[in-house]
């Protein structure tokens, strides 16, 4: 990137006369989007839903799916936004009114993993469920569960794939990351990437230490098109031979192509990516991504509001996968270039399971 000019000063799009935690959201206006049930009963669970924005399509499926499995637990989930994937400060200000409005459970996808830690302390030790969902926090242990994405195993995935593809050919790798906060999601997936295309990444907790002179470079695209495109456009002025590109994710993805495209080399470039969404599935049938590896936001929601039924029915918190620190939501690679060894499905299916 360098990313966006962070802004703290915050957008409300819509004020109803709800019950008072909304009320409180709107009257501090602290986050976008703030929204919820109009419900106003006073035996309803209150459960908070803080996503990085709301306008990029994984965070408004995560809500529509948080908001629908809500209502079947009768809790009324009362979702707010920041202003960008690095900003934090609104995220703390979205728990502390959370916290405030008297939220029994948080439910969180971290703008920075570090940044959003005493946030969360404060909202625990007044005995609030905290759970984190697609990013974790670091340490993972800060929250009381983790719903995600292996974002490690996405990134390998990709990486395995592009390594057999260019098995026959050099390739030059311009890598798409995230910010330069180095927040655990960015991180994972980069280093999955690179460790499956075949590159030491030396210390695997940070992005570019690595020294591997097939890597032309890394830039940050605050994951989306804007951002995918300058990027792109970056590396490209470094290197015009770049013929392999690894993106956060396909917003990122949709705008490293159109810098690819600019310059006349679509038909030499592979782009691969993360997410899963359905215009990024198209992008896969329309040639314009080689590989992503798909994740499933709505079951990240669904499966942390039934872990927070759970806990508020007897104290139980959620369990781990085998082998992991979180829960893992499972991902899938999607590409119509198959390669032996590495299990895929193809655009046709990823249309009928992505999401967006």
């Amino acid at each position: 990137m360098p990313p966006p000019r962070r802004r703290t000063a915050i957008t409300v799009r819509r004020a109803t006369p709800l019950a008072l935690p909304l009320a409180l959201c709107l009257a501090a206006g602290l986050a976008t989007g703030c929204g919820g049930s109009t419900a106003t009963a006073q035996d309803e669970v209150l459960v908070g839903l803080v996503t990085k924005t709301d306008d990029n399509p994984f965070y408004v499926k995560m809500k529509e799916g948080a908001q629908a499995r809500g209502k079947q637990l009768g809790f009324r989930v009362q979702a707010l936004a920041g202003k960008g994937q690095s900003d934090n400060d609104s995220q703390v200000q979205a728990v502390e009114n959370l916290v405030a409005a008297g939220a029994k459970a948080i439910l969180i996808t971290p703008a920075d993993s570090k940044a959003i830690l005493p946030a969360v302390d404060k909202a625990r030790s007044k005995g609030v469920l905290v759970l984190a969902l697609d990013s974790p926090t670091d340490p993972v242990s800060a929250t009381d569960g983790t719903f995600a994405t292996d974002n490690y195993q996405a990134g390998l995935l990709i990486g395995r794939w592009a390594k057999e593809t260019f098995k026959d050919k050099p390739a030059k790798i311009a890598m798409l990351d995230l910010s330069p906060a180095q927040v655990a999601v960015d991180v994972q997936r980069d280093q999955g990437f690179l460790e499956g295309f075949g590159v030491d990444v030396k210390d695997r907790a940070r992005i570019g230490d690595e020294s591997d002179p097939r890597i032309v470079g890394h830039e940050v695209t605050d994951a989306n098109e804007e951002g995918g495109r300058t990027a792109m456009e970056k590396l490209l002025q470094k290197d015009r031979g770049i013929n392999l590109v690894y993106t956060i994710n396909e917003p990122a993805a949709a705008g490293a192509y159109e810098a690819v495209k600019a310059a006349g080399l679509q038909d030499s470039v592979t782009i691969v990516s993360i997410d899963g969404g359905c215009p990024g599935v198209r992008n896969v049938a329309g040639k314009v991504i080689g590989a992503t590896s798909m994740q499933f936001p709505i079951k990240m929601a669904t499966d942390a509001l039934d872990a927070v039924a759970a806990y508020l029915k007897d104290g139980t918190k959620p369990r781990t996968s085998d082998g992991l620190e979180f829960t893992n939501t499972g991902v899938t690679l999607i590409t119509d270039r198959p390669v032996p060894g590495v299990p895929s499905q193809d655009s046709a299916w990823g249309l009928k399971n992505c999401w967006g």
